[in-house]
């Protein structure tokens, strides 16, 4: 298997990544830095450590999460706030969280292994689609609904791409956001930017699935069917 593949099948980094580590010098084979990204390893013979430490070959996982308010999408934190990790305790691989939900927000969140996997869902050029469902702090006018729809400028200059939206109640203050970008809390960004302000956010769907009637705080295991869906 080539090298930049295994790293990423053992979730240590997604392909991309893989190839910068070994670039970087990083990455050793039977206690040789490694030669570069097409090297062959053998998993069954040959030892592979990343930053001094053992790769091993893992199960590939993939973990569908209802992520609550108040946890922390992080690895650690110093200042000792939970972690959506805390909440996979019956996980015996390591998985990552696939993009990130602010700690104030909840709801759909992908965790995996797998590198390839999460790339494809963060990678920009793909568009799979995000859903979330808002309250906002005022009501959102004709007018700030239509901006969205043809994308806004953010406060660094960003413009985003067209947004679809659905106002869900008669006050206009709850609705429904799609987006096809990833930005660090581009939804609540774009909602500044016409003026407006997220009192609660809840992503309840990505690409083809749905969060359903998960319970907050739970998790299951995506389908071999599913995983497919983003994968194709």
């Amino acid at each position: 298997m080539r090298l930049h593949k295994f790293l990423s099948r053992s979730g240590v980094a997604s392909l991309r990544k893989a190839e910068e580590m070994i670039a970087a010098g990083r990455i050793r084979v039977n206690g040789q830095v490694a030669a570069g990204p097409g090297a062959a390893v053998d998993p069954a013979r040959d030892r592979v450590e990343a930053d001094g430490r053992e790769v091993r070959a893992e199960e590939r996982v993939y973990l569908l999460l209802h992520k609550p308010a108040g946890y922390l999408c992080a690895l650690e934190d110093r200042f000792g706030r939970p972690l959506v990790t805390d909440l996979l305790r019956d996980i015996p691989e390591r998985v990552y969280h696939v993009g990130r939900l602010d700690l104030d927000s909840e709801g759909m969140l992908f965790l995996t292994n797998d590198g390839d996997f999460a790339l494809k869902l963060t990678h920009p050029r793909h568009e799979i689609e995000k859903t979330y469902r808002i309250r906002l702090r005022a009501p959102l006018s004709g007018e700030a609904a239509e901006k969205l729809r043809r994308g806004v400028s953010l406060e660094n200059g960003f413009r985003t791409a067209p947004a679809g939206v659905k106002i869900l109640s008669g006050d206009c203050r709850e609705v429904e956001i799609t987006i096809r970008e990833g930005k660090k809390r581009q939804v609540k960004r774009m909602l500044q930017a016409v003026g407006n302000r997220v009192d609660y956010l809840k992503r309840t769907a990505v690409g083809p699935l749905s969060l359903g009637d998960l319970g907050k705080g739970k998790w299951r295991r995506l389908t071999a069917e599913e995983v497919a869906l983003f994968m194709e």
